[in-house]
C-alpha cells in the first residue's frame, strides 16, 4: 500500500492515454528515471474497457510526489493539460 502523500490523483486525461504512457510521462515529468514511479494506472469503465479520463500514479517517495505535482498539474500529456494532485484516500 502507498505511504500517504506518494499517490497522485491525475485527472482530465486524454482517453488515448494508457498505463505506460502515464507511467513514461511522469518518470520523464519527474525526471527520477526509471524506478521513480512505483505505480500508474488509468482507470476504464468495466464493459467498454474505455478510459474514464482519470488515474492515478505512486512514487517512490514523498519528494518525488511532492515534485510530480509541482511539474506535472497543468502539464501537456498526450494533448491535454493534466490535473495533478495528492489523492484522497477511498471511501468503503
Amino acid at each position: 500500500m502507498a505511504s500517504s502523500g506518494t499517490r497522485l490523483f491525475i485527472g482530465n486525461l486524454s482517453w488515448n492515454t494508457t498505463d505506460e504512457s502515464l507511467r513514461m510521462a511522469f518518470e520523464d515529468g519527474v525526471g527520477g528515471g526509471s524506478g521513480s514511479v512505483t505505480d500508474a494506472k488509468v482507470i476504464t469503465d468495466r464493459y467498454t474497457g474505455r478510459s474514464r479520463g482519470f488515474g492515478f500514479v505512486t512514487l517512490a517517495t514523498a519528494e518525488l510526489a511532492e515534485t510530480a505535482i509541482a511539474r506535472m498539474n497543468n502539464a501537456d500529456v498526450d494533448g491535454r493539460q493534466v490535473r495533478v494532485d495528492v489523492a484522497s484516500s477511498r471511501q468503503n
